[in-house]
């Protein structure tokens, strides 16, 4: 931004009620009290336009593809459309969009299919700071295949991962880093675009998992410039999905575990058995109310930005408070970035004298749903000397309010004070 220029309006995105209002969900009511839902990083609340679609898609289309009838032809437009919208949603092309069961069983098997490729010399760098869905499948490949496997480490104190040990991990011998956009755990947001550009410069494949940075910052492959991506639909407010994109090349050529008959066109080719077709659809409505966030007439991606933009400085706002004071109760720790680093609006602590199972069984007594654990991010508990048990998490999503995170900040001062 040039210095002294007035920053651009924020584009007009409807109000936190008529948001809310598109949620069935928060008219929840727990002992009493209306439920606030802080558990958005393990899977958010689904507004009624995705429910409606995906029940209209069984009700009135629901078929197999490829079958020369209405409701397969109809089938095979609502694949179309869904790729469609996913490309637009990662800024890439519908024919390298990929659907599958999660990410975990999507990235499993796009690794076992480039791991035939690769074996005893060949090294893959992943990090320490990645939920284990960007670890175990490329860990793997160790025993299967004789590789490598290079993880780069974190610092403790900040959360932040050392870019410095990720360049000296890289070298002539590997043939793919794989690092997580976001910290699903921690909040942290890497440079993934930087990382991406050091794989590339020895040769190396990208992988990037957005599973977590995609409710917070619009995926922008073409920026990022890697060779693969993947992001859940039920994180920001779809269905249970996983969604893979990857270079047409590689996807055309990449020898993945199929049988014969099916198709060997890309994206097909990559995916296994018949698809979740109700997932889809409601994938592609999760995308459109985001967009429809933001009125207005333009390219469903300008209207995605727009959107992102304003949703992003509501929940900077809100967390920044939650953070803050957080700080300020006695006996609670906070892990991870200050709020005005490069970070998602995920809040991770623990209160002395409670383990985090107790204590969000007690929040939850206020109805107040904030997850505990590892979050299959256990190589980051590990490093912060945590018991098992791990972490409490909060994470501000669309429809999060002011007075949620009071609630939050109230029940959490009364478990310290316990």
């Amino acid at each position: 931004m040039t210095r002294g220029k007035k920053p651009a309006p924020l584009p007009p995105v409807a109000e936190i009620e008529a948001i809310r209002s598109q949620f069935p969900a928060l008219q929840r009511r727990h002992e009493g009290w209306p439920v606030a839902y802080f558990d958005g990083p393990g899977g958010t609340q689904v507004p009624r336009s995705v429910v409606e679609a995906m029940s209209d898609y069984l009700f009135h289309h629901n078929a197999n593809t490829h079958w020369e009838y209405p409701t397969s032809e109809e089938t095979d437009d609502c694949v179309m459309e869904a790729r469609e919208i996913l490309a637009e949603f990662v800024n890439g092309r519908r024919e390298e969009v990929v659907f599958g069961q999660n990410m975990t069983t999507l990235t499993f098997h796009l690794a076992r299919g480039l791991g035939r490729e690769w074996g005893p010399g060949d090294e893959v760098v992943i990090t320490d700071l990645d939920h284990h869905a960007n670890r175990a499948p490329w860990t793997a490949l160790a025993t299967e295949r004789g590789v490598t496997i290079r993880s780069v480490p974190f610092d403790p104190e900040t959360g932040v991962l050392s870019m410095e040990a990720l360049e000296s991990a890289l070298s002539s011998r590997t043939r793919l880093l794989a690092i997580g956009a976001a910290s699903n755990a921690l909040g942290t947001v890497p440079d993934a675009q930087a990382a991406c550009a050091l794989a590339r410069s020895v040769g190396a494949l990208s992988f990037v998992d957005g599973v977590h940075s995609a409710p917070h910052v619009l995926p922008d492959v073409a920026r990022l410039d890697c060779d693969f991506f993947v992001c859940s639909p039920y994180k920001f407010y779809g269905p249970h999905l996983g969604v893979l994109w990857g270079r047409r090349a590689l996807l055309e050529n990449v020898d993945i575990p199929r049988v014969d008959p099916a198709p060997n066109e890309s994206p097909e080719r990559i995916e296994t058995g018949t698809l979740n077709h109700e997932g889809l659809v409601g994938a592609g409505v999760a995308v459109r109310f985001l967009a429809d966030l933001a009125p207005g007439r333009r390219t469903l991606r300008g209207a995605l930005e727009d959107a992102y933009r304003v949703l992003h400085e509501r929940s900077s706002a809100l967390f920044h408070r939650l953070w803050d004071e957080l700080g300020s109760i006695p006996r609670v720790k906070r892990f991870g970035p200050p709020a005005d680093a490069s970070r998602t609006a995920t809040a991770a602590f623990t209160i002395e004298g409670h383990t985090a199972e107790k204590a969000t069984r007690r929040l939850a007594e206020q109805a107040v749903f904030v997850s505990h654990g590892d979050f299959y991010a256990a190589t980051v508990i590990e490093r912060l000397e945590l018991p098992a048990d791990g972490l409490l998490r909060a994470g501000c999503a669309c429809y999060t309010t002011e007075d949620e995170v009071d609630r939050l900040l109230e029940g959490v001062a009364s478990l310290s004070r316990s």
